[in-house]
């Protein structure tokens, strides 16, 4: 299990910053994910992509409609991690990603 994403912030179009908890930051570009068929369609229209937030019970990025992205694949997403099997493509784009650490 990769670290769960803390923030989210709606950056405009279909770009989100996001924070994790190891200190990695990211800027996601998700358009790519936003042209796939089915339970993304709803994410097209970017006021509802804007809703982007993050719940605590799921730890991932949710939207209205009851939709979400895996929290694994997110970080993988935000740092090329390695996931069981393939992709079949990129759900997002890195814009620019920090992995700079907080010292605990």
């Amino acid at each position: 299990m990769y670290p769960r994403p803390t923030k989210t912030r709606y950056l405009g179009e279909y770009l989100l910053h996001v924070s994790f908890e190891d200190g990695v930051r990211a800027e996601l570009d998700f358009s790519p994910m936003v042209q796939w068929e089915g339970v993304f369609d709803a994410l097209r229209d970017p006021a509802t992509f804007g809703c982007a937030r993050i719940d605590a019970e799921a730890e991932t990025i949710v939207w209205p409609g009851d939709i979400d992205i895996c929290p694994d694949v997110l970080y993988h997403l935000a740092t090329g991690s390695p996931l069981p099997g393939d992709l079949p493509q990129r759900a997002a784009n890195v814009i620019k990603l920090d992995r700079t650490t907080s010292a605990a």
